[in-house]
């Protein structure tokens, strides 16, 4: 089996579609498929990868990314026969609408992964330039689709509320798996957030539910940790200033072996996220040995189920309720929680078998027989 996986760009920060994709992509080589990435070439600090194959970016605005040697190549690539599937992350740029060209008139079958662009929140953002490009540009590429990938079945809806009738295979995102290590931080017990800073995540909200819940727990501490506009950033620590919340630390984006560490000495880790088509930092959380406390913004109703942490409903007064729960809740018994959301995640979510679905998935589409499990046809 051959295919291409397209990508718009790749961040130097590991995290999101910049992890997941690349790690699926590995892990299906592992299993045996031919796979080539292709994305917009962006200035990284990040080691090129031997299935990656960049191409500059064209005359126009950036946020589009058009890029007609991208075009030209996907269309070449889906004309020769040579490739089964192609499979596109995202949308809202050139590169998730080239495919569906390519596709459409070729023997190529286009798998598409909204990565939650369709979700409520995400559609509300920029929405008059959105619609316009939806009718003109991103729709007519959709239509091309063979199947639909959801992380969630509250992505599954979003595609159906679109309009689209397409099968849907809903798999989640896998996470690495790291020898479970609960190494908290000495002194205060560490509440982490970690992740992009960005209206979409929560952060002001987290900010006035910790003034409220902080002065009952001193021996808690606030840690804020990703990356984000510096003007956001800015707007969130003078918030705090503003508030006059004590105990919290701004600490700048956190990668790689730094980035397990600090989950690892975190005591519980947070997001108060408006929308979330999968939500990877709690992924990585869990599978660090950390509990969460997430919002039903993100599709982790298992946190209850599995006993690895708490989801509850946006707002104000849930969080403070909930931050009062778990901050009074014994360190032993958070680390019985971590350890079970580490087994959770070594059972459902690990690379091998997410890659083995998807194998599944693209030789349905290919050959058919009987549907997998994971596709939803209606």
């Amino acid at each position: 089996m051959r295919m291409i996986h397209v990508v718009p760009t790749l961040s130097e920060e590991a995290s999101g579609p910049s992890y997941s994709v690349p790690r699926l992509c590995e892990s299906l080589i592992a299993s045996g498929v031919a796979v080539q990435l292709a994305a917009l070439q962006r200035p990284s600090a990040r080691p090129s990868l031997p299935y990656l194959k960049t191409f500059p970016f064209g005359i126009g605005p950036a946020r589009l990314g058009i890029s007609p040697t991208l075009r030209r190549w996907l269309h070449v690539q889906a004309a020769s026969g040579r490739v089964e599937i192609m499979h596109t992350h995202s949308l809202w740029m050139m590169p998730n609408v080239y495919p569906g060209h390519a596709c459409r008139k070729s023997p190529c079958r286009l798998v598409v992964s909204p990565r939650g662009t369709l979700s409520s929140w995400a559609l509300s953002r920029n929405a008059a330039q959105k619609k316009i490009f939806w009718r003109w540009m991103q729709e007519p590429a959709l239509r091309a689709a063979a199947c639909f990938h959801a992380t969630a079945e509250s992505e599954y809806e979003d595609v159906r509320r679109c309009g689209f009738r397409q099968p849907v295979c809903i798999l989640p995102n896998g996470v690495d798996l790291p020898p479970l290590m609960l190494t908290r931080s000495s002194g205060r017990r560490q509440l982490l957030f970690l992740g992009r800073i960005h209206p979409k995540k929560g952060v002001e909200l987290l900010l006035r539910a910790w003034q409220v819940a902080a002065p009952r727990f001193p021996d808690w501490e606030l840690r804020i940790a990703g990356p984000g506009e510096a003007k956001y950033v800015a707007q969130m620590a003078a918030l705090a200033l503003d508030l006059r919340v004590e105990r919290i630390a701004f600490s700048g984006p956190v990668y790689g072996e730094n980035k397990l560490r600090a989950y690892r000495q975190a005591s519980l880790f947070i997001l108060p996220t408006h929308s979330e088509n999968f939500g990877m930092s709690v992924a990585e959380a869990l599978a660090a040995g950390t509990p969460v406390i997430v919002t039903r913004g993100a599709p982790w109703s298992g946190l209850v189920e599995h006993a690895a942490g708490w989801w509850i409903d946006y707002g104000l007064d849930p969080l403070v309720g909930c931050l009062e729960q778990a901050l009074s809740t014994s360190p032993q018994r958070l680390d019985e929680m971590g350890r079970a959301g580490h087994a959770w995640m070594q059972r459902d979510f690990c690379w091998e078998r997410i890659a083995g679905q998807f194998v599944t998935t693209y030789q349905w589409m290919l050959e058919g027989g009987e549907t997998p499990g994971c596709v939803r046809l209606h």
